[in-house]
């Protein structure tokens, strides 16, 4: 039978502190992000009319997450359930389902809350822009993204630590559910925001900028409101818990390859490391300031993240360098010193973790930032048409991923030299500790990622509400910056998916050989790519990527033909063209609304089933190779599709700024047709990618067990046939025309519906 914090039985009167260190400092995070909220709410809201926009932005947000909420409940209800039969034990069964269902929650809040502050903030910065200065606005944006990432690091660390408090050394097996909750609402938030946000932002684009020629944020334009609701819900509220889950799942594959490689110690240390994170998230997103003479906000930006860079490194060579002490390890060069039983790998790994996250920052940044040569060479191409444009930007996102492979690539190789002549487990271990450095500055990264929404939002206010030039240039200056700290997030997001993939696959290595008593080393030869069904299995894990993708473009798109439609029609009466009658924005929310629920569902199978299938008809080395595939083709179809998507973006706002002819030039148009184009790659499919990568990995996961038990049974193998068979036919059936959608959704959505 359990006894409750039985931890404390396994860790000495020191380690004993530590953990209630850690759990004070999970706590210190949430009041500092408490801290942060009364500052912000306190700013001046600007105008009654900035007031009103803001309010119907708030409205419709909250009203597609309670939609949302409401339509995944059920399924998290049964996956409760579910949960609950996948631990061999009962009481790890109950533990495994209840952290499913606190991290469901945790993820649910943190999208809600960091949405809910956007929300709010975005009007304040657009005020502070309008009646103080540059550096009043950047600080409001920021500190707005900034209560979503103490929340995240906060709740992130503060579920971690309780169920290890609880469970022990068996905490890995409940953090499975913990992490897996995150994960699955992650991948609803991101896929289903997705959706709203860029049906809503091409709907609004290629009839107001290019049919109509009126500005992006014109209140003539019915999807205006929508395209701001949208921001919130897939950038704010999708990123957030997306973040969320990598930081839990990274915690759980440490904690598994940390008890098999150095025990209880192992499993403490990326705790103490999380800890140091937030500590150092704490300081270093306070420092973010630019003075009005310089007006360089991504330069202040960076100079926060570094300085928590350089906080945490310190912190976590000197907790390494006093509790990594191991008997029997005797490394010469630190019994030389006179140390003994010191054992620093772990620091190092989590060091190339930090410094891999601000290599993708600069990597990114290359590719995306307006200074840099790829997105002025797409502006460029914008000269001579819309093909051009297109294929510039292709080519810039095919570039981008392969310095980030490498960038990646050399980190991996870099945490397994350091575990050089041990065995595999401990190599895990390193990789599992490079994932953990990598979100160890999660608090940043949330900061710059919920930034880009608020700055979009409180541009699209600042046009709505008609603010002075001087005013719209801070906003407009800061909304570039916001572009490219979103793709600089979605980079490190990318990034820490794969590491993450990587850490919970060796994980799954291990728990193959626990089930079937062998060791790691013979499983993983099983795993060889020479065996026909490994071969397959990578294969058709290399291919899920590009088909999740091409479901959630189309869907997309099918929902953008939709917000045409309708904004057409609205623009049709003269009072809206003429300025004298508001369009019905609540219909446009609440068409976004109706089609993001209903296109989300076919995705989200695929990414339950698919491995869970594989498992039953090709046994568990398919599974293996199924995952590897997963991994390489996730991570390179997402930083090709973020990088373009944000370096077509950024380069129409270099033409918007006034570059080859400024608004309204055919180089203009071009332009947003590449904008268009890339909203749904760096919006949409692209950041859906990460949260498919892990829900993936962490259903193979806690499906391992019964896979290996009825892998060799014929009624599983032909009843996985018979759901796989069903499956294709509901993922590839061919959607309703769009004629009888557009009936449709005229029925469905009426006003109320949305109110």
């Amino acid at each position: 039978m359990l006894e409750f914090f039985s931890a404390f039985k396994e860790l000495s009167r020191g380690e004993t502190v530590a953990l209630w260190t850690v759990l004070g400092t999970a706590i210190a995070g949430l009041f500092y992000a408490g801290f942060l909220m009364i500052q912000v709410l306190r700013e001046d809201q600007g105008t009654a009319e900035m007031r009103k926009i803001s309010s119907a932005i708030r409205t419709g947000s909250n009203a597609y997450l309670g939609q949302q909420f409401k339509a995944i409940s059920f399924l998290v209800f049964i996956v409760f359930a579910i949960l609950y039969f996948t631990a061999g034990e009962k009481y790890i069964g109950v533990g495994r389902a209840c952290a499913f269902i606190m991290g469901s929650i945790f993820s649910a809040f943190v999208g809600w809350a960091g949405m809910n502050l956007a929300v709010r903030g975005n009007v304040r910065v657009a005020a502070a822009a309008d009646r103080k200065s540059f550096g009043d606005a950047l600080k409001i944006a920021y500190r707005t993204g900034t209560i979503t990432g103490m929340l995240t690091d906060g709740l992130g660390l503060l579920g971690g630590t309780v169920i290890f408090m609880i469970y022990g050394m068996r905490a890995y097996e409940v953090l499975l559910g913990f992490g897996f909750g995150g994960t699955l609402l992650a991948l609803f938030m991101r896929v289903g925001g997705g959706i709203f946000t860029k049906a809503a932002d091409v709907g609004a684009d290629l009839v107001g900028k290019i049919e109509k020629n009126i500005p992006e944020d014109d209140p003539r334009n019915a999807a205006t409101i929508a395209d701001n609701v949208g921001d919130n819900v897939g950038d704010c509220a999708g990123m957030a818990a997306d973040i969320f889950e990598s930081y839990e799942v990274t915690i759980v594959a440490a904690m598994i390859l940390g008890w098999a490689s150095f025990g209880h110690k192992g499993v403490i240390f990326p705790l103490l490391v999380r800890a140091i994170g937030v500590f150092s998230s704490i300081i270093g997103t306070y420092m973010v300031r630019t003075k009005e003479s310089v007006r360089d906000a991504m330069k202040a930006i960076n100079i926060g993240f570094i300085s928590s860079a350089a906080i945490s490194i310190v912190g976590f060579a000197i907790v390494g360098f006093f509790y990594l002490r191991f008997t029997g390890i005797q490394h010469p060069v630190w019994v030389s010193l006179g140390v003994e039983g010191l054992d620093m790998r772990p620091v190092w790994t989590t060091l190339v973790g930090i410094l891999l996250a601000i290599t993708l920052n600069r990597v990114t940044e290359h590719f995306t930032d307006t200074k840099n040569k790829p997105v002025q060479q797409v502006a460029e191409a914008c000269q001579t048409g819309h093909a051009t444009n297109i294929l510039a930007g292709f080519a810039v996102g095919l570039e981008s991923t392969v310095w980030a492979i490498i960038v990646i690539s050399i980190s991996i190789v870099i945490s397994a030299m350091i575990y050089t002549g041990t065995n595999p487990t401990f190599v895990a271990y390193g990789v599992a500790m490079c994932g953990i450095g990598m979100l160890t500055l999660t608090g940043n990264n949330i900061s710059m990622d919920v930034f880009g929404p608020v700055a979009d939002n409180a541009n699209g206010i600042g046009e709505m509400a008609h603010l002075g030039k001087d005013a719209r240039q801070i906003l407009s200056d800061l909304d570039a910056v916001g572009n490219t700290t979103k793709a600089i997030t979605k980079g490190i997001a990318i990034g820490s998916a794969v590491v993450a993939a990587i850490s919970l696959f060796n994980a799954f290595i291990t728990d193959i050989s626990h089930l079937i008593h062998q060791t790691y080393e013979a499983v993983a030869a099983s795993l060889s790519i020479s065996f026909p069904n490994v071969f397959v299995g990578l294969l058709i894990g290399g291919a899920i990527p590009f088909l999740f993708s091409a479901l959630t473009i189309r869907a997309v798109g099918r929902a953008a033909f939709l917000i045409v439609y309708e904004v057409r029609e609205q623009l049709k009466d003269a009072a809206v063209w003429a300025g004298t009658k508001l369009p019905d924005y609540a219909r446009v929310v609440a068409i976004c609304t109706t089609a993001a629920q209903k296109e989300l569902i076919r995705p989200a199978l695929l990414a339950i089933l698919a491995p869970i299938l594989v498992g039953f008809l090709l046994k568990k080395e398919a599974l293996g190779g199924f995952l590897a595939g997963m991994i390489l083709s996730g991570q390179l179809l997402a930083v090709f599709m973020s990088n373009a998507g944000g370096a077509w973006d950024n380069a129409k706002k270099m033409i918007e700024d006034g570059a080859y002819d400024g608004k309204g030039s055919e180089a203009h148009k071009a332009s947003v047709t590449g904008d268009t184009v890339g909203d749904p790659l760096k919006d949409t499919a692209g950041p859906a990618l990460n949260p498919l990568i892990k829900v993936m990995n962490m259903v193979a996961l806690l499906a391992i067990p019964i896979v290996v038990k009825f892998e060799n049974s014929s009624a599983a193998f032909w009843g996985s046939g018979i759901v796989t068979i069903a499956l294709i036919g509901f993922v590839l059936r061919d959607p309703e025309s769009k004629k009888t959608a557009i009936k449709q959704k005229a029925v469905e959505t009426q006003v109320a519906h949305i109110k």
